[in-house]
């Protein structure tokens, strides 16, 4: 099931109003995608269709969520992403934090900060957690787990050599991307991941070469944060990382999800 969050289609005079909704992304029996609007927050309140029906080309997309607390990010947890930095393979999970104001939606614009001068792209499988949770075993990830989006998470890549550590270079506002929807179905073992700017590919592997897989993780994870029902964890980025100039449009995209496209421009 892929669970959206959206705002409604314009009124007659040209505005969209009112609050973001959540809904479940389908096809009418004429084949169009639609979005059935559910009551409330689903990680609060469940999947409770309201009957209510929108054309998802009629509606603007949000990220499918906003983070209550946190971002958890894994580095250099693909072997050929660490080597392409000289970097060694890490012998326990690499983990670093983005602030949720970090996150913006499909077709939000990535900026380009002034303090930087190369930002790049890392295209990513992501993690939404479902309930509050601590010290989860790896054998029980599956049951902390409410669903899977796409993210790129958006480094400052000079910032990040320069400071010695990730925080600024990776928190950035617009940093982290999210979308399209959440999906709730899904085996996240060995899934197709790619990267392509303005047409041109750039990333291209498997979740499945993940060093870290997704219950060992979250266990990790758990040990140190208490993760609550919409916390984020960002799985690692496969080689090919690269600079995304302004002007330029960025699409993730990873199988059996769907594809998040942004814009980048620089700061006015």
């Amino acid at each position: 099931m892929r669970i959206a969050r959206f705002t409604p289609p314009v009124d007659r005079d040209g505005q969209r109003s009112g609050d973001p909704l959540f809904g479940i992304v389908g096809r009418s029996p004429e084949g169009e995608e639609t979005v059935l609007k559910i009551t409330g927050d689903p990680l609060y309140s469940g999947i409770h269709p309201t009957g209510e029906v929108f054309l998802l080309a009629d509606v603007r997309l949000l990220a499918p969520v906003i983070p209550r607390s946190k971002v958890v990010c894994v580095g250099r947890n693909y072997a050929d992403h660490a080597a392409e930095f000289g970097s060694e393979v890490p012998p326990e999970p690499l983990l670093f934090l983005k602030p949720n104001t970090s996150v913006i939606g499909p077709l939000d614009s990535i900026v380009w900060p002034r303090q930087s001068q190369r930002v790049d792209h890392e295209g990513e499988l992501a993690v939404v957690i479902g309930r509050l949770c601590k010290d989860v075993p790896r054998e029980k990830a599956g049951e902390v787990i409410f669903g899977y989006t796409v993210a790129n998470d958006v480094t400052a890549r000079d910032l990040q050599k320069s400071d010695g550590q990730w925080a600024r270079a990776k928190g950035f506002d617009t940093f982290c991307p999210l979308g399209p929807w959440i999906e709730t179905e899904l085996d996240p073992s060995d899934l197709a991941i790619s990267v392509t700017v303005d047409g041109e590919l750039r990333q291209s592997s498997r979740t499945s070469s993940m060093i870290f897989k997704i219950p060992e993780i979250i266990e990790y994870a758990s040990a140190a944060f208490t993760l609550l029902p919409g916390d984020v964890i960002l799985t690692g980025t496969p080689a090919g990382v690269g600079l995304m100039p302004p002007g330029c449009s960025v699409s993730v995209t990873i199988e059996n999800i769907g594809t998040l496209e942004n814009k980048v421009i620089s700061r006015g």
